[in-house]
């Protein structure tokens, strides 16, 4: 008995064919196959395919893992949740009937993500990967950010411009630091000053409270990076190397 996709049934049936040519019709082989799960752009889950994801925290985080469920199409979402979760049928259908009233609030991928999270990771991996959301898109603090490991960090913010400064900067104003050519957050100090003063900068999540305060080794997350806000949707990811 061989099991494979549908995409690998005429393999699969050439190699049933193979075995009784060479061990008679006696010999009885069989071939099982199943519908592929694909994405909402028609590709195959699978290693090959990009966009993919892993089990394996150490591939995809749990946060990028718990991300991925959250942002799958309604029509994925529908489908996803009845073969990747052991919910009941009732439950899904009062799932499905309150999301198609109101998408907005997408309570299918929000339920699909917490219940595939749990059950590959841990609950605390979900309540760590919410928090981790909360960052970027919601209030959070500086202690929520502590919390977060290197590559989950790297993960909240991977699409936020990035910065590579050496450690020389440290000790310098950060009116100096941040209006830099190699690193320019703000496009002249003058602004910055201005945006400052009116509550609208944050450092590591803290709001900066003056525009001279010295930037130093202790304002570093894991030892090298920085976090500087800009208005309330505007990061920027400094690397001190």
């Amino acid at each position: 008995m061989q099991l494979g996709g549908n995409d690998q049934w005429g393999n699969m049936t050439t190699g049933t064919e193979l075995i009784r040519r060479t061990l008679g019709n006696e010999s009885e082989a069989f071939a099982l196959t199943c519908p592929l799960i694909t994405k909402s752009d028609g590709k195959k889950f699978g290693k090959t395919e990009s966009g993919n994801i892993w089990l394996d925290p150490k591939r995809t985080t749990p946060y990028a893992f718990y991300q991925f469920w959250l942002n799958v199409s309604d029509d994925d979402a529908e489908r996803y949740i009845k073969i990747f979760t052991s919910l009941e049928k009732e439950v899904v259908d009062t799932l499905v009937t309150e999301h198609r009233q109101d998408p907005g609030r997408r309570i299918l991928q929000r339920r699909l993500a917490e219940e595939v999270t749990i059950m590959v990771h841990s609950q605390a991996d979900l309540d760590m990967a919410i928090e981790a959301s909360n960052i970027l898109f919601g209030k959070a603090t500086k202690e929520s950010l502590l919390k977060l490991d290197e590559q989950t960090l790297l993960d909240v913010f991977e699409g936020v411009p990035h910065f590579e400064l050496s450690k020389d900067v440290l000790g310098q104003p950060a009116i100096e630091i941040f209006t830099r050519e190699d690193a320019q957050i703000f496009p002249s100090k003058g602004e910055m000053r201005k945006m400052v003063q009116g509550g609208g900068v944050s450092l590591n999540k803290e709001k900066l409270e003056a525009f001279d305060r010295i930037i130093s080794v202790e304002d570093l997350i894991d030892e090298k990076y920085l976090l500087v806000q800009r208005g309330k949707k505007n990061y920027y990811l400094i690397t001190i190397r």
